[in-house]
């Protein structure tokens, strides 16, 4: 036992004795703490022990050298498993195998390193032959131990131990590696052994203890692996967090026809269906049925095609087991379980229990569904979806009317639907999307090694594997469309085809995939908007009863404003009017008014522009009708307004009525070293205050026709943008004051409305409770104020953050999250500042970062009083607003 004083690096499960629970995930990773949970609630759960993600970060900072105390630890965990299965490790008459597997403390699917059978070596291998009276499974079993130990422990490639199976195959004429012998077993193993020397210098380690130590210095190791890395950067799993290792007393699912092993989900991952949903094979190993090697049975009649023979048949008391077992465990752990098990001689053992993946749609199905079943609450509910993961439901799907030519037909793996080129390989795929191009990955089989050239692509296509094969688990993780298992096509990496029937695509050519019917197609295939169900309007309702944050949306077009409020959102944030000058009718007259040597010349261009504009606020109005509008007045510096191409100068000149060279002469002029940091925002209002004037005028005869035409007055907010002066904001205050009050006497009517500021400087942030003397509201532009605070040129900037968030300096894209330590801090400063003047100043975001779910919890927490968002993350915004009134950061189990 380990003394009072010395830190417990191991923690033993099974056999009556378990030192875990769930509460000590993080201690224990998510697969150590359940396997401790499942011995502890009495089910089959072999044997073992778990290494602390304490020894994993302790391995790490002491040079990968082990804590004191371990060894002796291991030993008498190991000694305790001997004691309670009756066997020995390296007792060549009775040998006590182990499985070693890694396990962090959140999932990490295909990630992380597995090796099975260890114990296995030249002595221990006919002693379990004798014990297990079958050669054959004695040698399939050490050949399998000797694949995985030299794959995951010595680095050989896995596809020389394919190479020497398949050539026994050959030789054989088999196509099955159930239809090998044992002398065939025997023949792979010699094969295996020799090759192993011959690639790494010395022998295959024959001590049990040795295979034990490499294996558990593997499992740390892969922690630090470059798949592992990529993971965790693209999950935001920090890398001090460690894996545990688990050792356990291995069961065999590959001992002959009473045994099998499976992976079910207690409810379908993809549908959210409460049904048994997960695969199985006879006669078998884990690895088989994720590796996609073999192709797997269904477990219920219910989902068995013609010729599939599924678990309920083959195997009824064991299916009946393993369904009371599901429910055991979704009601103990109140979620959708994902379970792995093994039949040995008819017996069912647990070998893991997690919160199981799940696509968006599924995720939303199954958070309603428990909670109106009462499982959980609706607050639970809540918290139990992704806010991200509903992009997924969020976008087009194919159009059931569209033409299209079937191509093959997999497995769907994970739903959804993508168009773009067939590319071959991870690397082409990344570097294809890198450049703008849609791209779809298509390969046999995808291994870890594959992640970023899946996360790049726009879906994923395999030949082989089934529904929990790692490109099923991992695209799904992505929110990637995937059909996976598509046997009918034959990809052809040297030729670079992919070819079905009469049908051949190469590299580059347009392929299209529906992830939802696990469907192929040849060339590109007409999408349509998603269908959302009711479970969707079920959720929003209850996040809207709980959220305190409202949520608006960023749109200038009425596309754009009718998509938001279909989505829920509750007036329009931020109106970007400079969009709406580039429309061809409109951007002659505002060269124009560049173009004028004087105030009348510019007036009399802008005047062209007022019916323009007038439209434009009037469609949106009417659509936002008695809600809130916050209309940005001009922003951009005038010459992004002008050409600069010789040929467009010329046509331009030509169009307005003056020479080439005076064009040339104004783009000179307007020309800025910075112009983020220029003539832009409230400085040009202040130089040509005609043109705010204009727009002013605008908005208050729009909303004065709206409100005469629907008997509901919209509520314009008008923006003044870049003010870092309070006498900036007063002098533009004091034109659009004028300019309402000019309208409303010759309407002879009026609307309320409320100017503000942006804030996007920090001067402005700094200087709040002055500028708040004059602003009914701020709006904070993150976008901007994020490039102010850092000194970074958003535009500029992607060439060197993402090495800055690889190397840890920024824990993510500051443009994608908000930097709560600096940005935040000049918010809070801002936000705490402007209500000391005014406390019922109205407080917003309208940055990129009101759709993001880590920004809106810190919008909440700062008192902001709404969050505005592009309009299909409007919903997004909605559910991340009522976790962050409920205190959750929200749970992410979409898959």
């Amino acid at each position: 036992m380990a003394t009072v004083a010395e830190t417990k690096w191991v923690y033993a499960f099974g056999a009556g004795r378990n030192e875990g629970r769930a509460e000590l995930r993080n201690l224990l990773g998510g697969k150590g703490a359940n396997l401790a949970e499942m011995a502890a609630i009495g089910l089959p759960v072999p044997p073992g022990f778990t290494i602390t993600t304490e020894v994993c970060t302790a391995f790490y900072a002491n040079d990968r050298r082990y804590p004191d105390g371990l060894e002796r630890q291991v030993k008498e965990a190991l000694a305790a498993v001997e004691q309670a299965v009756g066997l020995r490790f390296g007792d060549p008459q009775a040998p006590l195998l182990v499985s070693v597997r890694s396990g962090a403390r959140v999932s990490m699917p295909g990630m992380m390193d597995t090796v099975l059978n260890l114990g296995l070596n030249d002595a221990t291998v006919e002693g379990l032959a004798r014990m297990s009276g079958d050669a054959r499974f004695a040698w399939d079993s050490y050949r399998r131990f000797i694949q995985m130990f030299g794959g995951v422990v010595l680095g050989v490639d896995h596809h020389r131990f394919e190479e020497i199976i398949e050539e026994v195959k050959h030789e054989k004429l088999v196509t099955e590696d159930t239809a090998l012998t044992a002398e065939d077993w025997q023949r792979v193993v010699a094969g295996y052994t020799a090759m192993v020397e011959e690639a790494t210098g010395r022998p295959f380690p024959q001590d049990p203890m040795d295979q034990l130590w490499a294996a558990i210095g593997a499992v740390f190791g892969s922690w630090m692996n470059q798949r592992a890395i990529t993971y965790r950067r693209l999950h935001d799993i920090p890398s001090d967090w460690g894996t545990a290792v688990n050792v356990q007393a291995m069961v065999f699912g590959n001992m002959g026809e009473d045994c099998a092993t499976g992976v079910c989900f207690t409810r379908n991952p993809s549908t959210g269906e409460n049904l048994l949903y997960g695969e199985y094979l006879v006669n078998a190993q884990g690895e088989d049925v994720v590796a996609g090697i073999r192709t797997p049975q269904p477990l219920s009649k219910a989902a068995a095609k013609p010729g599939e023979t599924p678990m309920e048949e083959a195997m009824p008391e064991v299916y009946a087991e393993l369904r009371r077992v599901c429910e055991l465990l979704e009601r103990h752990y109140r979620d959708m379980q994902d379970i792995e098990f093994t039949v040995q001689k008819k017996t069912l053992y647990m070998l893991q229990t997690r919160n199981g993946k799940r696509t968006a749609a599924a995720g939303l199905k199954i958070a309603v569904d428990m909670a109106n079943e009462g499982l959980i609450t609706r607050e639970e509910a809540i918290q139990r979806v992704s806010p991200a993961g509903l992009d997924q439901l969020l976008h087009p799907m194919l159009d059931p009317k569209a033409k299209r030519t079937l191509l093959g037909k997999g497995l769907p793996a994970s739903p959804g639907a993508a168009s773009g080129i067939a590319v071959f390989s991870a690397d082409e795929a990344e570097a294809r999307a890198q450049k703008g191009e849609s791209v779809i990955l298509v390969r046999i089989e995808t291994s870890p090694e594959d992640i970023h050239g899946m996360h790049a692509a726009k879906g994923i296509l395999t030949t082989r594997g089934g529904m929990t094969s790692h490109a099923a688990v991992v695209a799904r993780g992505m929110g990637r469309p995937c059909v996976a298992g598509a046997g009918g096509i034959v990809v052809d990496y040297a030729a670079q085809t992919l070819a079905a029937g009469p049908h051949v695509i190469r590299a580059g050519e347009t392929v299209t995939l529906d992830g939802s019917t696990g469907e192929v197609f040849v060339g590109a295939v007409a999408m349509i908007e998603p269908q959302l169900s009711g479970d969707f309007a079920t959720l929003m309702a209850w996040a809207d009863q709980v959220r305190r944050l409202k949520v608006r949306t960023n749109a200038e077009t009425p596309a754009d404003a009718e998509t938001a409020r279909r989505f829920g959102a509750e007036g329009i944030g931020l109106c970007r009017t400079e969009h709406m000058f580039f429309d061809p009718e409109r951007i002659l007259a505002v060269r124009e008014m560049i173009m004028a040597g004087d105030e009348a010349g510019r007036r009399r261009a802008i005047a062209r522009l007022l019916p323009h504009q007038r439209k434009d606020f009037v469609a949106l109005f009417r659509i936002m009708a008695g809600l809130p509008v916050t209309i940005r007045l001009l922003d951009p510096p005038l010459h992004e307004f002008l050409p600069h191409g010789e040929h467009e100068l010329a046509e331009v000149a030509e169009a307005i009525g003056t020479d080439i060279e005076a064009m040339k002469r104004r783009v000179a002029e307007l020309s800025e070293a910075n112009p983020m940091l220029g003539h832009r925002g409230c400085r040009l209002g202040i130089s040509y205050p005609e043109i705010y004037e204009m727009q002013a005028r605008a908005i208050f005869e729009a909303a004065l026709e709206v409100a005469a035409e629907t008997g509901s007055a919209p509520i314009p907010e008008i923006m003044i943008p870049l003010v870092g002066l309070r006498r900036e904001l007063e002098l533009a205050r004091a034109m659009v004051e004028e300019t309402a009050k000019a309208v409303f006497a010759e309407r002879g009517a009026s609307v309320a409305y409320l100017v503000g500021t942006m804030i996007e400087l920090p001067r402005a942030a700094l200087t709040a409770d002055r500028i708040a003397e004059v602003a009914d509201f701020f709006s904070f532009g993150t976008n901007d104020l994020t490039q102010t605070v850092f000194g970074l040129s958003r535009d500029d900037a992607g060439k060197f953050l993402p090495l800055y968030v690889e190397k840890g300096i920024m824990p993510k894209d500051p443009f994608v999250s908000l930097d709560i330590e600096g940005v935040g801090e000049m918010v809070r400063i801002a936000a705490e500042k402007g209500r000391r003047t005014k406390p019922d100043l109205k407080l917003g975001i309208c940055g990129e970062h009101g759709g993001d779910p880590a920004s809106i919890a810190f919008c909440q927490q700062v008192g902001l009083d709404y969050v505005s968002c592009s309009p299909y993350r409007v919903p997004v915004a909605r559910l991340a607003a009522a976790q962050a009134a409920l205190g959750a950061g929200g749970v992410d189990r979409t898959a």
